[in-house]
């Protein structure tokens, strides 16, 4: 965010939108830095992000307390890119496409989310199977 700044007050340019996003680590629900999902917000909406949420590390079923958490408390935009389930004991991902879909789906059906992805393990084949499952659900 420091360079975001600096870049855009230095350059003279007009600004791009900002999307922050954030990586659930543990049950726990805390970020790579320790917080949990409302610290991590309040320290981040100094910045006005177009767009906050979350990312990799957990899967939709295991990201979904966190998100539901964010959601209510957010008056950005919020996103979710969860992984392919978790990883397993190899490093790969377990989940299926159809799996992953309907899990994820359920950010949007609860209305907890204006956009979706996927990070870790999701392949074109995730990405269609989420597509044809949320592509008829109002957004957030």
């Amino acid at each position: 965010m420091f360079a975001y700044e600096n870049f855009f007050r230095d350059s003279g340019l007009r600004k791009l939108p900002l999307f922050i996003s954030g990586t659930i680590i543990d049950a726990a629900g805390r970020t790579l830095s320790g917080q949990n999902t409302e610290a991590f917000f309040i320290s981040m909406m100094n910045a006005k992000p177009f767009c906050i949420g979350f990312n990799c590390a957990l899967g939709a079923e295991q990201m979904y307390p966190f998100l539901q958490r964010l959601s209510n408390i957010s008056h950005f935009y919020v996103h979710a890119y969860p992984n392919a389930g978790l990883p397993n004991a190899m490093g790969g991902y377990d989940e299926s496409p159809e799996n992953f879909a309907i899990n994820a789906k359920k950010f949007c059906t609860d209305g907890m989310i204006n956009m979706i992805g996927g990070c870790c393990g999701t392949t074109p084949d995730y990405i269609a199977a989420l597509w044809n499952a949320v592509k008829n659900v109002p957004r957030r």
